[in-house]
């Protein structure tokens, strides 16, 4: 719902003003939220250089996604946007000193292919602008990494240092591309950022429920959501390369969610701990 519309509003303001948009909402839902039910210390951070980097990375997928909104249909967005899984497993070598089998890089090798298959590289129907959910993807894994190193933040104070952060920087280039919005822009802006900090918060309560692997699969029904909407608002239906391509990429992400059950099941084991 968020993503459908920014898009609207992509046909007649900045991408970057409507960013700077919905961080407002954001900001005006979150800050004061998080200080209500933390007091004081609510933005106590001892990982201030990685809260900073993470806010700025989740900032530029917003941007170049937003961007991408503008030329590219939702569903064709959204399903390049899920490269990010590569991205990020490509990142945990180096950065978190993971080790990453086969089995994860044949399924995400798999994945790239449902992208390659969404953009068409080469061929008639590919736009540049397909670079641009790619680049978000990269920005968004970059912001997933900080996120694993700083896994004990509290979730609140991470979602508040991004929100500021964000706003902050967002606020410094939005002069330059503004266009003072009317009545109806500033509703739909206010919808949008309505919609985009909801999913952040639920998702935050669904991790907090259950484990990563048993999440994961759940999120490529956007790529369902995103058609259906697609259709029902712009009146576009994806394309059959689309669709395939974003079974694909489900399937590689649904693949690589049960190997990591089966390898979280088998540290428990190792550690002499039954599941409940």
């Amino acid at each position: 719902m968020g993503d459908v519309t920014a898009k609207l509003l992509t046909d007649t303001l900045p991408a970057i003003e409507v960013t700077w948009l919905r961080y407002v909402v954001f900001c005006l839902v979150v800050v004061p939220a998080v200080f209500v039910t933390r007091g004081a210390k609510a933005m106590h951070t001892p990982r201030l250089r990685l809260q900073i980097i993470r806010a700025l990375a989740v900032a530029g997928s917003s941007v170049l996604f937003i961007l991408g909104l503008g030329h590219l249909q939702v569903a064709e967005a959204t399903a390049i946007n899920f490269i990010s899984p590569i991205f990020i497993t490509a990142l945990s070598i180096p950065l978190l000193g993971e080790k990453v089998g086969i089995r994860r890089w044949a399924a995400a090798g798999v994945g790239f292919l449902g992208v390659m298959l969404v953009v068409q590289p080469g061929g008639s129907a590919f736009q540049v602008a397909a670079l641009l959910p790619i680049g978000a993807a990269l920005s968004w894994a970059v912001a997933a990494i900080a996120t694993r190193l700083m896994s004990s933040e509290r979730p609140e104070a991470t979602l508040a240092w991004s929100a500021v952060i964000g706003l902050i920087a967002l606020t410094a280039f939005v002069p330059f591309h503004w266009r003072t919005p009317i009545a109806g822009e500033i509703g739909l802006a206010v919808l949008m950022g309505g919609f985009s900090t909801v999913g952040h918060w639920l998702i935050i309560l669904a991790y907090r429920k259950a484990a990563a692997s048993t999440i994961a699969p759940f999120s490529y029904v956007q790529l369902l959501f995103a058609g259906l909407l697609g259709f029902s608002v712009f009146g576009t239906v994806p394309g059959t390369m689309t669709l395939v391509g974003g079974l694909v990429i489900a399937a590689s992400g649904l693949y690589t969610a049960h190997r990591e059950r089966i390898r979280a099941r088998a540290r428990l084991a190792a550690a002499g701990i039954q599941r409940p």
